[in-house]
């Protein structure tokens, strides 16, 4: 039993100590069911406190012969499920854990991690294999080889924020080539099969691309954009977390609201562990994101002045999607050299979601819209603080039923963001109105284009169950007149939509038109009870 070399399962037993604890065991049976395959090199990247240390000391708890974990398994899923090889694997493996970020923390000099990593751990093999390693050996996989050529042993490794370097040492081109040379030796193809029974590696990046090749080509990746077979163990499914809701007393519906948005086709809705976690034990509804990492990361991206990239930016503030091309990321924080590159970056950190069918990106939930407005306001992009400005402006003429100053600001944000040739329809006028209103999405729920009474409503904008403010309801027209807007939803009994939410509260009737002939917006706002 050591600290790299078979380690004890103490991790584990203070994750299931801690109070809550969501049953993720079943990813146990997916590696059993890989070990001495082609398949048994296993990355799966997600963002900071989505569980990824817990899935490692996990599976180091019930691999590790060093550790006598039966008691803590047996009443988990995995211990129940008679496919998966239990009993058969349960702390008979020689594992090897490494959490590269401990590596970096401890080193004197990042530079020297690498060197680090094999000193350590070569020494304590030398004291758990006597006589195995030859004493000039400064190779852990050197070592390795000279282990199993004398013992005939295969390890499986796990390695902790295997990405740390690349996130810790951006511009450190010479550490980060010898830590992937160390990499490349310990799960080279003529190799792992000789000395690797398994391995599973985790972290925030995707495994670095050198042209359009993997660094590890050998490694079944699974991601932000495809987890794959492993989705369900991104984070907490919905099911999951209606459970949690309904154990604590939490409102589910808030909690879906704060840190929902992130879906996968083979699981559905998967929510922020951490936040969900931290909402319980603090009984309330909260920015988590903010305690795991500044918007100053945030910002560092917002900042670059890469093509197009401010008006994703505001499109996904206002609840919009943006289409994506994935294919050109190179998996570290630094070859970013378009838009493209750097929304990719954004997925794999948590900011961004990703819809794999219609390869659009979208910013996830209330949590995570927060941490991008923050952002924006303390950006350098001038023309981005301008945008939230005049949106903060737009919603409070909007509810002091200014329909003239409404008009106005519509005009600076058509001017603004759409070019002429593409603002000629009422679709167009649509967009610019949901862009320019990104503030209501503070304090409201949007809705779009919903069958209510006698026909559509446009927009609606509906209050947050802690927000005083009236429903906004919003027709648009295109060479018509505002006031025959608001007849219109008067006319078409639009108002009885609003008990399909059971609304009973003040609501604000917005007619808004832009006419070709003028070049000009007119609003006309009414009260409505």
């Amino acid at each position: 039993m050591g600290f790299y070399l078979n380690p004890p399962a103490d991790g584990f037993a203070e994750i299931l100590s801690s109070g809550i604890y969501v049953d993720k065991s079943e990813l146990i049976s997916y590696t059993n069911q890989v070990l001495g395959t082609a398949k048994k090199l296993t990355c799966f990247s997600r963002p900071r406190r989505f569980g990824k240390s817990f899935a490692a000391k996990m599976l180091v708890a019930y691999y590790s012969k060093g550790a006598k974990s039966g008691a803590l398994f047996e009443n988990l899923k995995i211990a129940k499920d008679g496919t998966s090889h239990f009993e058969e694997h349960l702390n008979q493996h020689d594992v090897l854990f490494l959490d590269i970020a401990t590596f970096i923390s401890l080193a004197e000099n990042i530079n020297e991690t690498v060197e680090d990593i094999q000193r350590d751990v070569i020494e304590e093999m030398k004291e758990a294999f006597p006589g195995c390693i030859r004493e000039n050996t400064r190779s852990l996989f050197k070592a390795m080889l000279q282990i199993n050529a004398k013992t005939g042993k295969k390890f499986f490794v796990i390695i902790d924020e295997w990405d740390a370097l690349f996130r810790e040492a951006k511009n450190n081109l010479e550490v980060q080539k010898a830590y992937i040379q160390l990499l490349r030796s310990l799960f080279k193809s003529g190799q792992t099969s000789q000395l690797i029974s398994g391995a599973y590696m985790t972290g925030i990046l995707p495994i670095k691309k050198y042209g359009t090749q993997s660094a590890l080509t050998d490694f079944r990746e699974f991601t932000m954009l495809e987890p794959g077979p492993l989705a369900e163990f991104v984070g907490f499914t919905e099911e999951e977390v209606q459970i949690l809701c309904k154990e604590y007393a939490l409102d589910f519906d808030e909690a879906r609201k704060w840190y929902d948005g992130y879906r996968f086709d083979q699981i559905g809705h998967v929510y922020s562990p951490n936040s969900i976690i931290e909402a319980i034990f603090n009984r309330r509804f909260n920015n988590y994101w903010t305690q795991t990492e500044t918007y100053e990361s945030l910002k560092v991206y917002i900042d670059l002045n890469v093509d197009r990239l401010k008006d994703a930016i505001i499109d996904m503030l206002g609840g919009q999607t943006c289409k994506i091309d994935t294919g050109t990321f190179q998996n570290d924080m630094t070859s970013l050299e378009s838009r493209d590159d750097v929304l990719t970056l954004l997925v794999h950190l948590g900011y961004l979601a990703y819809d794999i069918d219609n390869k659009e990106v979208y910013i996830p939930n209330e949590e995570i819209r927060e941490e991008f407005l923050r952002a924006v306001k303390n950006s350098s992009r001038k023309e981005l603080v301008k945008a939230v400005e005049k949106s903060d402006q737009l919603l409070d003429a909007t509810l002091r039923l200014d329909g003239d100053t409404v008009a106005g600001i519509l005009e600076e944000v058509h001017e603004a963001y759409v070019a002429p040739k593409f603002y000629n329809s009422e679709q167009a006028l649509r967009s610019v109105v949901v862009m320019a209103y990104l503030s209501c999405m503070d304090h409201y729920l949007r809705f779009g284009e919903l069958a209510s009474g006698k026909g559509y409503s446009d927009i609606l904008f509906l209050p947050n169950k802690s927000s005083n403010r009236p429903a906004l309801l919003i027709e648009l027209k295109w060479n018509k007149s505002s006031e025959g807007a608001v007849m219109q939803m008067k006319e078409k009994d639009y108002m009885k939509f609003m008990k399909k939410f059971d609304y009973e509260g003040e609501l604000l009737l917005v007619g808004i038109n832009y006419s070709t002939r003028t070049k000009k917006h007119t609003c006309k706002i009414e009260r409505w009870k």
